[in-house]
């Protein structure tokens, strides 16, 4: 094979000049229906957030290897903050938690905050194959997505509101969000 290598010799097909993947990231952002001014305000947004994300990922078969979110509080000041994880995941639990310690180590509270973003990205084929961590239980990392797979079948036949987390019951005007519509808009939308 060096040898083929060496001398010019592969048999894989040659991809045109510009070639992008055609998905490098999901995500999904909300102007939130009244500021945000607790943890547990941000805590039920990002969730809504990383569910949509989440569910999208399985959907189209990707996992996320970078997780991103966006704040933006009512003086109109944004900041945009990401982080690697340790495995690639598509799991709603694992992906709310980083938005959620990204924000907690990034954002100080000096204003209610007006919208939130979570964004997936860095994305792998969901069954690309990944060094399992020694201390990471990986059985509960395979339940945990057996179940985020069977609550996107219960939305996808019954709507999104058919199944809620408890946390979305702690505010009546935040949990009526619904994440879940999307507007997907094609490349050539924006760039003509």
């Amino acid at each position: 094979m060096l040898w083929a290598f060496a001398n010019g010799y592969d048999s894989d097909p040659v991809c045109t000049e510009g070639y992008e993947a055609p998905v490098k990231s999901i995500g999904n952002s909300t102007t939130t229906p009244r500021g945000l001014e607790t943890d547990l305000d941000v805590w039920i947004i990002l969730m809504a957030l990383s569910e949509s994300v989440s569910a999208r990922l399985r959907k189209h078969g990707f996992k996320c290897n970078v997780v991103e979110i966006s704040i933006r509080d009512n003086g109109l000041n944004s900041i945009t903050r990401q982080m690697h994880i340790s495995q690639p995941t598509n799991i709603t639990d694992e992906i709310v938690k980083a938005a959620f310690e990204l924000f907690k180590k990034h954002y100080r509270w000096e204003h209610p905050i007006r919208s939130l973003g979570v964004r997936g990205s860095d994305l792998v084929m969901e069954d690309i194959p990944v060094q399992l961590d020694l201390f990471d239980n990986q059985e509960k990392r395979e339940k945990l997505e057996r179940l985020d797979r069977a609550v996107d079948e219960i939305r996808r036949r019954f709507g999104y509101f058919s199944i809620q987390r408890a946390a979305m019951y702690q505010d009546k005007v935040l949990s009526h969000l619904d994440a879940g519509t999307h507007t997907v808009h094609p490349h050539s939308y924006f760039h003509g």
